[in-house]
């Protein structure tokens, strides 16, 4: 069980927004990681996706997920992507200055061994449809993660007041 979460990076979109949103240099002194987030978009819809990279990869991401929006589930699985995918973000048609909330965690993150990591999110919307999503996925890789890129699926920027907390985690 993890004791101490430690936060090693942190980022608020300012008023111009941000297509990207990197954590870089991420020290191997941790158990695991977890990135924590309250976003928007400006994409011209009430949701959006997130895409994570792993040390800027474009390979070897696999993943499933369940997925809903109040009126009907479905599941996805996602192989040989060229991203990780997360599955619930707000957007510019969701109810005003509404925030979703994400976080995505990635356990033995500076292990030789492939990753794995998991995302968990949900919408905030003040209508019929509001999303929620959680996904379990593998980054093919053996390298350490030493750097984490998010961004939107579809090229749009992350509004102001949009946050990202990167925390290390210690096991004891």
């Amino acid at each position: 069980m993890a004791n101490t979460y430690t936060l090693i990076a942190s980022n608020t979109v300012g008023i111009l927004g941000s297509a990207t949103i990197t954590f870089s240099s991420i020290p191997s002194t941790y158990t695991d990681l977890v990135i924590k987030s309250s976003a928007r978009t400006d994409r011209v819809s009430t949701y959006d996706f997130y895409k994570v990279k792993f040390n800027a990869s474009a390979t070897s991401y696999t993943e499933k997920s369940l997925n809903g929006n109040g009126t009907a589930a479905a599941s996805e699985s996602n192989n040989s992507t060229s991203y990780g995918f997360n599955y619930a973000i707000d957007a510019s048609l969701s109810t005003s200055n509404t925030f979703s909330n994400a976080e995505i965690y990635m356990p033995n993150y500076a292990s030789a061994n492939y990753k794995s990591y998991s995302t968990d999110a949900v919408t905030e919307n003040n209508a019929t449809a509001a999303y929620a999503a959680i996904t379990a996925g593998l980054w093919s890789n053996t390298g350490a993660i030493t750097s984490i890129t998010v961004e939107s699926a579809n090229a749009a920027n992350f509004v102001q007041y949009s946050t990202f907390y990167l925390y290390g985690i210690k096991n004891s």
